[in-house]
């Protein structure tokens, strides 16, 4: 099967890598944080760094400091934590829904990496007084083939919001 339009990436595959990123989204929606943490490479690096506003030329994300800076170790502790009485930012737990939008698949490295940029945006109310949170953003991603599975070795997480009007971030992006 021919690649896609010069990205290095047969349409079987781009359509795998759509159903994996569907799949993901499910599992967090569904509050299966442990599942989830199965999709991640043992070395994986996932962060979110800040953005903020400055004038141009100057860079508007700040990678020395984030909302947050895990290895798998750390995610499934905070999965974990999500099943326990002391997660008082998740109880009562958030209802959640994301829109994984904007997948763009190309080759990368090596034979068994890809390179994927998705768009996100995540619904998330609390309670029952009607009051919701969104927050939008781009997640850049290397995947890594392992069998006949998909891997996140890396995920980069970038929040159109400087300034968010979350309560916190006790959630999964």
């Amino acid at each position: 099967m021919s690649s896609t339009a010069g990205t290095g990436v047969d349409l079987a595959t781009r359509i795998e890598i759509h159903d994996f990123y569907a799949y993901e989204a499910e599992l967090l929606d569904d509050r299966r944080w442990e599942d989830w943490v199965d999709l991640f490479a043992p070395e994986v690096e996932y962060t979110a760094p800040i953005r903020v506003h400055r004038k141009s030329p100057a860079p508007d994300i700040i990678d020395e400091l984030g909302h947050f800076d895990d290895t798998k170790s750390s995610l499934t502790l905070r999965a974990k934590r999500l099943r326990t009485d002391v997660a008082w930012a998740e109880d009562p737990p958030s209802h959640t829904r994301r829109l994984i939008t904007n997948i763009r698949v190309r080759a990368g490295e090596t034979d068994t990496n890809l390179v994927v940029r998705t768009n996100f945006l995540l619904y998330r109310s609390r309670g029952d007084l009607g009051a919701f949170d969104l927050i939008v953003g781009e997640r850049q991603d290397v995947l890594r083939r392992e069998g006949q599975a998909w891997l996140i070795a890396k995920r980069r997480i970038i929040i159109d919001q400087s300034s968010m009007s979350t309560k916190n971030l006790g959630v999964f992006l």
